[in-house]
């Protein structure tokens, strides 16, 4: 019988430097989901690749003394041996740099440019180099780039544009229509509703002539293929759209879901699908805009050098453990606060104390009372119920998780059951058992159940663990015919032959640990957070030496200033307040880990709908008080104008829980 099909992408990665920890985290998520459908057994095709066209490559490969392309292979080079190293199975690497893709694009620009899609004009804006990027002024945050906070540059250039702003109303009427499910979480939709199609879409610059390091327009080669073009193209180019290297875009596409960070979310659910409307094409089933790794101060970001090196990691805990912390720790759709004191508690609870002493106990019992092989000789009694019970549900539990990305979830089902076999040991007391030979029946039984217990999750675990559960099923003597989803299941396997290996994940000084990977994180982000610790040590010092000025009177000084904690948060929810005119009740995502509740008197000028998904800055150290007997905890930053008040709301390229200073 034929194969159903599933074709999944992670977005193609920007190999300006090596990738971190974040990087990881959406590609770990993609094998996990790959290697979960391939275990239904779907036809599976995993993409994966970079995009390495652009200006930042092209200077950053003068200052390094090379071309573009030696730039980028080295880069590149890295990035695949890091893939190699955390296992992932993508079915396919692209780069745009390659012949076929390059060829392919040609086409397509040709293509829309043929069909009016695409026309010639001017462009003027304010331009981001580090981010490749034209803003209008109103989208700057403070006169600088809304994305990444640098300075922006005044630019115009002779540019190709693609009709964008003529698929509003499509895109909207495909949104709520036809597929209300296309862009999850539901957060995201609302975002790109609000925030970019009701206030209206600009048609987008597709080309640039400022740099040449790109795929040249074949009509007007002193233009530059831009990135949109270029790098989204890519999920078609991958199967053979435009190209003779491959011949399956009529099997895979559409594809069923991209996975993307949710600062690329935009150009996904609005600009990609755009285009291929545009070109008549299917639209993906899915787009899934997970959240970010975040680190205390912000989102990781190479240029700042405060990343987290997954290679480290990997070479001290092992590839499986790396994978495990990475979506059992974090909420897929939402962002997550990377710290090395989670991962090592998260491998020394779950990992350590709970399946690798689960393991370690059963197959040491096993061996020592059965020598390898578990008698088919079993008696079972009322206390085994309850564990089957879990056995026989586990499974369907799981799956329908899995399904929806929320893998957190999934993991947890998984290790409910492993929780519930460690009590089930303490319960049966099999070093009981095992002294008296009237029992040996009985023992049986419980280590046959323990086994099976093993074995199921393991087979469960496998798309997060690989390797460590081939070691699993290797100690429990399980064939490959034994295990995997269709097996999952209590007493589809029988009989089992021990071999006993080391532990799968022995216990970590947590205290000597810590200290060793700040030592470690330190030396790698020296050369680039060096110089902004110089930096602010100088600023520091002048104004140490500086004289004590009077203050005018209303001043504050900055250290004033600095008590006052603003942070960037969205809202979640929001209400009327009963019997209060003027007051919302605001439910906000502030980044901490626990919802946080202000009330605002907004209600004249704002709907709750207004505000939902929306981004706001919240003091969030003002001493909480009551205000028609709701807890206010803080207070959202307005502007008086005139009669009006006006929300002042965030770019959602700004992480929640970012500090405003």
């Amino acid at each position: 019988m034929k194969k159903k099909t599933f074709y999944i992408t992670t977005p193609i990665y920007y190999p300006s430097d090596k990738l971190h920890i974040g990087h990881s985290y959406c590609t770990v998520a993609t094998d996990v989901m790959a290697r979960y459908k391939r275990m239904r057994g779907f036809d599976v095709m995993f993409l994966t690749g970079t995009d390495e066209h652009g200006l930042k490559i092209e200077q950053k490969a003068a200052a390094a003394g090379v071309t573009p392309q030696e730039y980028v292979d080295k880069v590149v080079s890295g990035i695949k041996e890091l893939w190699q190293l955390m296992n992932i199975s993508n079915d396919r690497f692209i780069r745009t740099t390659d012949d076929y893709h390059i060829e392919s694009i040609q086409k397509i620009f040709k293509a829309l440019y043929d069909k009016g899609e695409i026309y010639k004009g001017s462009y003027k804006g304010k331009y981001c180099t580090p981010c490749e990027s034209f803003w209008t002024e109103t989208q700057l945050v403070d006169g600088k780039c809304p994305d990444c906070g640098r300075e922006v540059q005044d630019a115009e250039e002779e540019a190709y544009f693609f009709r964008l702003s003529k698929y509003a109303d499509r895109l909207m009427h495909y949104y709520y229509e036809e597929n209300p499910t296309f862009i999850e979480p539901e957060s995201r939709l609302n975002e790109m509703v609000n925030n970019f199609i009701k206030p209206g879409l600009e048609d987008l610059c597709v080309s640039r002539t400022s740099f040449t390091w790109g795929i040249p327009v074949t009509f007007d080669p002193k233009h530059i293929v831009y990135v949109w073009v270029d790098a989204l193209s890519n999920y078609i180019t991958a199967l053979g759209y435009g190209n003779e290297k491959y011949h399956d875009f009529e099997k895979y596409w559409p594809a069923d879901v991209h996975f993307v960070g949710k600062e690329i979310t935009r150009f996904h659910t609005i600009i990609w699908p755009a285009m291929l409307m545009a070109l008549d094409l299917p639209l993906p089933k899915k787009v899934f805009g997970h959240g970010w790794l975040l680190l205390e101060g912000g989102k990781m970001s190479k240029s700042k050098g405060n990343v987290v090196d997954p290679v480290i990691l990997c070479e001290r805990y092992g590839v499986d453990a790396i994978r495990y912390f990475l979506l059992r720790e974090f909420p897929f759709g939402s962002d997550g606060v990377f710290s090395n004191e989670a991962l090592i508690n998260r491998i020394n609870s779950d990992l350590a104390n709970d399946l690798g002493n689960l393991v370690s106990r059963t197959l040491s019992m096993a061996e020592q009372y059965f020598g390898q092989i578990i008698p088919q000789d079993r008696r079972f009694e009322s206390p085994d119920e309850q564990l089957i019970a879990m056995l026989d549900e586990v499974r369907e539990n799981y799956a329908s998780l899995m399904e929806t990305f929320t893998f957190q979830s999934a993991l947890a089902e998984i290790f409910k059951v492993i929780a519930r076999a460690n009590k089930y040991i303490d319960e049966t007391t099999p070093w009981v058992l095992g002294k008296n030979p009237a029992e040996s029946d009985r023992l049986a039984a419980v280590i046959y159940n323990l086994c099976e217990t093993i074995r199921i999750c393991a087979s469960l675990l496998a798309p997060f663990m690989p390797n460590t559960c081939v070691k699993i099923f290797n100690q429990l003597g399980c064939l490959e015919y034994e295990h995997g989803y269709d097996k999952a299941i209590y007493y589809a396997n029988t009989s089992y032959c021990i071999h006993k290996k080391e532990n799968l994940f022995p216990r970590i000084d947590a205290k000597k640990e810590l200290a060793l990977l700040a030592a470690e994180e330190e030396k790698h982000r020296a050369e680039a957070a060096g110089k902004l610790e110089k930096e602010a040590k100088k600023a520091g010092g002048e104004a140490a030496k500086a004289p004590e000025e009077p203050k005018p009177e209303g001043i504050v000084t900055i250290d004033h200033f600095m008590e006052v904690k603003l942070v960037v948060a969205r809202v979640t929810a929001c209400e009327p307040v009963p019997k209060a005119d003027k007051l919302l009740r605001l439910e906000l995502d502030d980044g901490s880990g626990k919802p946080r509740q202000v009330v605002s008197g907004i209600h004249a000028w704002y709907e709750p709908e207004d505000l939902i998904g929306r981004k706001i800055v919240v003091v969030a150290n003002l001493k909480p008080a009551k205000l028609r007997g709701v807890v206010s905890e803080g207070m959202i930053l307005a502007a008086d104008v005139g009669e009006d008040a006006k929300v002042l709301f965030i770019d959602d390229a700004v992480p929640v829980g970012s500090r405003i200073r």
